[in-house]
Parts: C-alpha cells; sequence; structure tokens
C-alpha cells in the first residue's frame, strides 16, 4: 500500500519542518464533531497514515460514519505533491469497502440487517433506496458515490438488490476516483490557501457539508420530480 516507507508527514515549507496539526483547544469547549475532526486528523501525524486513509475509506463505506476526505486533505496539505498517491489509496480503499458492503447486502443481509438498522441508517432510508434502485439500478451508485449521499446505504442496499456485479464496481471507481482526485487537484492548484479557509472556518465548512448531505438526500427523495424537470428544460 505505501511506496517506500511512510514517515509522519511533514508540512511543506521553508526552514525547519512542522507536523500540520490543528490548533488545541481545551477538550470541554469542542464540539463534539470538532474532536472526531481532531481524532481522524491525528493520524496524519504517524508513520501509518496511508494506511489509516486506506482503512477509513474502505470503512465507510460499509459501515463507518466518518469520511476518508478530512484526512485525505491534510495529508495532501502536508505533502501536496503526493496527492494524487493519497487520492488513489483512497479510491482503492472506499472501492473494496463498497463491495464489502454489496456482499454483505448480497449474502448475509437477513442475519445482519439489526446490526445497520436504525444504527447505521434507519428503515425509511433503506427503503426508499430499494425504490430508486427499482427504477433507476445503478446510476444511483454514481450519484452517491460522487456526493455527499452516505455511501454505505447503497453499497449494501445495492447487493440485496442484485445490481450487476461488474457495473456496480466499475461505477463506484468512475464516482470515488473523480471524488477524491477533486480533492486531490483542488489541493495540488490552491494549497495552503485551503487549508486555511477550512481551519479558520471549520464550523462553517461542516454546515455546509451537512447541507450537502441533506441535499443528498433530497435528490434521491424527489429524483423522479428532478428528472422530469431537466427532461422539460431540453
Amino acid at each position: 500500500m505505501n511506496s517506500g516507507s511512510e514517515q509522519p508527514l511533514q508540512s511543506n515549507t521553508d526552514g525547519p519542518a512542522a507536523v500540520v496539526a490543528p490548533v488545541a483547544v481545551p477538550a470541554p469547549r469542542r464540539h463534539l464533531i470538532r474532536r472526531l475532526y481532531d481524532w481522524v486528523l491525528h493520524w496524519a501525524q504517524t508513520p501509518h497514515a496511508v494506511w489509516a486513509l486506506f482503512l477509513l475509506a474502505f470503512a465507510e463505506s460499509s459501515f463507518f460514519p466518518v469520511p476518508p476526505d478530512v484526512l485525505l486533505m491534510t495529508m495532501a496539505f502536508a505533502q501536496p505533491m503526493r496527492s494524487f498517491w493519497y487520492a488513489t489509496v483512497s479510491t482503492a480503499g472506499s472501492v473494496l469497502g463498497g463491495l464489502t458492503g454489496y456482499l454483505i447486502g448480497w449474502g448475509i443481509w437477513e442475519a445482519v440487517r439489526g446490526l445497520f438498522i436504525p444504527y447505521v441508517f434507519s428503515q425509511a432510508t433503506f427503503d426508499l433506496v430499494v425504490a430508486r434502485y427499482a427504477e433507476y439500478g445503478v446510476w444511483i451508485v454514481f450519484t452517491a458515490a460522487f456526493t455527499p449521499i452516505p455511501y454505505k446505504v447503497i453499497t449494501i442496499t445495492a447487493g440485496v438488490c442484485h445490481i450487476n456485479l461488474v457495473i456496480f464496481v466499475l461505477v463506484s471507481l468512475v464516482g470515488r476516483a473523480g471524488r477524491f482526485f477533486l480533492v486531490a487537484v483542488l489541493i495540488r492548484l490552491c494549497g495552503e490557501r485551503i487549508h486555511k479557509f477550512i481551519d479558520r472556518y471549520f464550523n462553517l465548512v461542516t454546515v455546509v457539508f451537512t447541507v450537502g448531505l441533506i441535499g443528498g438526500f433530497v435528490i434521491v427523495r424527489y429524483w423522479n420530480e428532478i428528472v422530469q424537470f431537466l427532461r422539460g428544460l431540453f
């Protein structure tokens, strides 16, 4: 997984190297999301950063609630020249995790559904995604792979619905790679400016992400109406 020995990530600046880390804030005053964000970020400062990124991307595609984007961004900020490598690691972990989610839905769903519903996603969300698969098939996978829609719901339900496995993997690969490489390209182009913005306006960033997440569910919920509206335009 690692191309050569991996060292703790250092900031790409002139002068003495410094580990990229968020400013320390007393724990009682920090928001829960910020604490979780900091916990994910701390892996970027260890020799196991690449494996942590791979495992986070893998787990998020089948059961874990935290997306790998924050760790990917932190690692890429510290070493921008390796940002495409980190995007590749994220893509590989996410696609393999998505395949695991698919196999859970395809082979053992009835045995484990109580572990997922309602703890990972709700019955209503599951039923809604099943209905969307019946209407639009594998294209729902691409929508979730590239947007903030929780990918785990899509991968597990794809297995339950017996979506074509080869097409599922290919669409997942395109969608996940598109998402992670977009992050890598932005960091290569804008670098530290984006890093400072995220650190300074973290609460705003989380609000925007949450709005995007809700928007993703709205897209799934009202897909028929959206398609009809777009057809009316053209």
